[in-house]
């Protein structure tokens, strides 16, 4: 869905609670300027269609918006277990946010284990919204509750909200034929039409998704949408809501333009495609399906009128291999992978920088090491994507920082392939990967020009005049070996990994030579044109926060923060990672102190100390969760202070 939005405005990610206002003949109606609801069940609940459906409503209305979906690795783990519990986090208000948020205001549990896992993380004075008929004896033992939390006081100083949410959905589908098992799993249906009544959001989307979702069984489709509106309905007449909530448009959050909702790996795909129509070559993904990258390789499938091809191959080595042999053969190469694929990747990427060819690699970085943590978030592959291949193999690493921003990163990972003929890292994350945000959509004429000029003809003379092809011989400005499509008459030339003679690209074991194109190949990626780096500094601060990759929403929020509080912090954010941008050195240098957070254990931290001799404080976390701006705001007032 997309909506339509105006002059731009920066505000601090601070809830400030409005007016209360009383309509005749209605309930209170309430004002506030953001809010943060998270929807909890079991796995098979349907807590990740919920969530993106009420997403997607709160989109269309024109709310500012931040997802964070939050599920297990097990595709059906035991119903009722903690282990089983799926979550969906929205925060949406009427000004600029930068993350999920870090506290919800409302949870919506529909179990005992769901309101267990996800108490916690509740303030004092939240509404909790159960559904008081799975809180059986049995359900309640399974995650260790002695007695029922709904009746022993310990939810006393929280607004709690029981809902039969099951009897209620039976009861509004009994006209339909339908089994009781089968009437119950509507219930996520009637949940999101109460919880689309307490906030005012449009009803039609959902009512159009429902229809197409399950156009070919109309029966569900209406017991769906009967269940959608009893929620609806109960709200506006139950005694127990007496209160409900406008969060207004984000009218003046945005530059002008027709923007959507979309996620990490949307935008990425979309990116993709953009890069291929710009660069006026096929698209073509050889991926092997693994979480969280899999989406890409579902929705590039979708769109062979663009002219993309996608293969989902036995493996990621084949993958990869694929991907290299359309590279070779003049098409806009990518594979996709999570950190375990880039390991079984690594050999045919290392055989992509000795051939020079354009390749994308694209890491949807997740919790490791080997398997790990499947569904969860990390940023543990920066010194595998610098350094994880045999020999002297340098690559470009590109990093996007919000999920709107992947379609960015995407097209610059692509320029810097075309440009340099190179293979590039691009390092997204689970958190980026499966997060939404409002994207506007790009003009055709904002879009780079990709275009790229293959070999057609001799490149060299020889001493005797002869004129001939050497597919090693190199742009003056960038570097680049000439991109030769296979079959073009007199362009015929070796391709292999054993160390290339330069010019000739012969088979070539001379210690010199290998010294050289070793220094060659690395003197390319060194020499790659990269924007300096931006510092976001408007008081003359002494304390940099840098910062790379998905860490850009909680940093900036934690620094608004410190700012309104009267703190005097700067700010930067690294897109290239490899080569750094040029004036990184002397930025660090103009600091006092510098402090990296990174959801790993310091591996930017690592490169910076390395390369620029600056003693920067690393704050990390790898718990499989994004920061939280309110802990990065205490670790950074801890330094500014220190």
């Amino acid at each position: 869905m997309t909506s339509q939005v105006s002059s731009p405005a920066e505000q601090a990610d601070e809830a400030v609670v409005g007016e209360q206002r009383k309509e005749p003949g209605v309930k209170d109606v309430r004002r506030l300027d953001r809010v943060i609801i998270r929807f909890a069940g079991d796995s098979g609940d349907g807590m990740q269609l919920t969530g993106d459906r009420f997403t997607s409503e709160t989109a269309s209305f024109g709310n500012d918006l931040s997802t964070l979906p939050n599920f297990p690795a097990e595709i059906r783990a035991p119903a009722g277990t903690l282990p089983g519990v799926s979550s969906f986090q929205l925060h949406f208000a009427d000004h600029d946010i930068l993350t999920p948020g870090d506290a919800p205001n409302v949870l919506v549990a529909m179990n005992p284990a769901a309101l267990k896992a996800n108490i916690a993380d509740l303030p004092r004075g939240a509404e909790i919204i159960v559904n008081t008929d799975e809180f059986t004896k049995r359900a309640m033992q399974k995650v260790g509750y002695a007695a029922s939390p709904l009746e022993d006081g310990s939810l006393d100083g929280y607004s709690l909200h029981p809902v039969p949410l099951t009897t209620l959905t039976v009861e509004a589908l009994k006209d339909f034929d339908l089994s009781r098992k089968e009437a119950e799993r509507s219930k996520n249906m009637f949940a999101l039409g109460l919880l689309s009544w307490m906030y005012h959001r449009p009803t039609e989307g959902t009512e159009k998704f429902l229809r197409t979702k399950f156009a070919k069984k109309p029966q569900i489709a209406e017991a769906n949408l009967a269940a959608y509106r009893a929620g609806w309905n109960f709200g506006e007449t139950t005694e127990d809501f007496a209160v409900s909530y406008e969060i207004a448009p984000a009218t003046k959050a945005f530059p002008v333009g027709t923007y959507r909702n979309i996620s990490g790996n949307l935008a990425l795909s979309y990116g993709l495609v953009a890069a291929s129509r710009q660069a006026d070559l096929p698209l073509f993904l050889g991926s092997y399906p693994i979480t969280p990258a899999s989406d890409i390789l579902h929705e590039l499938s979708k769109h062979k009128n663009f002219g993309v091809r996608t293969f989902q191959a036995e493996d990621e080595i084949a993958g990869i291999g694929a991907a290299l042999g359309a590279a070779f053969g003049g098409s806009l190469a990518v594979t996709t992978t999570s950190g375990p694929g880039v390991a079984l990747k690594s050999e045919t990427i290392g055989l992509a920088v000795s051939l020079e060819l354009p390749l994308l690699v694209i890491d949807i970085q997740r919790g490791g090491p080997s398997t790990g943590l499947p569904t969860k978030t990390e940023q543990a592959d920066l010194l595998q994507a610098m350094f994880g291949r045999n020999g002297e193999a340098p690559v470009p690493i590109v990093a996007p920082c919000t999920p709107a921003d992947c379609f960015d990163a995407a097209l610059e990972a692509a320029r810097i392939a075309l440009t340099y003929r190179t293979p590039v890292m691009l390092l997204s994350d689970g958190y980026l990967a499966n997060g939404s945000e409002p994207w506007r959509i790009p003009e055709l004429d904002e879009l780079p020009d990709l275009t790229v000029q293959f070999a057609q003809g001799p490149n060299h003379t020889l001493d005797d005049g002869t004129e001939v092809f050497w597919p090693y011989k190199r742009d003056p400005q960038t570097l680049a070996r000439p991109w030769a499509v296979p079959g073009t008459p007199g362009l015929e030339h070796r391709i292999g990994g054993i160390e290339k003679e330069d010019g000739t690209g012969n088979i070539s074991y001379a210690p010199a030579n290998h010294d050289f194109m070793v220094r060659t190949r690395q003197a390319k990626i060194d020499g790659i044109d990269v924007p300096d780096l931006e510092v976001d500094d408007p008081h003359g601060a002494r304390t940099l926060v840098l910062g790379w990759g998905s860490t850009y929403g909680p940093i900036t929020a934690a620094v608004r923060r410190l700012r309104t509080a009267g703190e005097s912090i700067a700010q930067a954010h690294l897109r290239h990672l490899n080569p750094f941008p040029r004036n990184l050195g002397a930025v660090l240098k103009a600091y006092d102190k510098v402090v990296i957070p990174e959801m790993n254990l310091g591996q930017l931290a690592t490169l910076v100390r390395a390369k620029y001799l600056v003693d920067a404080h690393s704050y990390n976390q790898v718990n499989g969760m994004p920061f939280k701006a309110e802990q990065l705001a205490t670790a950074l007032k801890e330094a500014i202070d220190g």
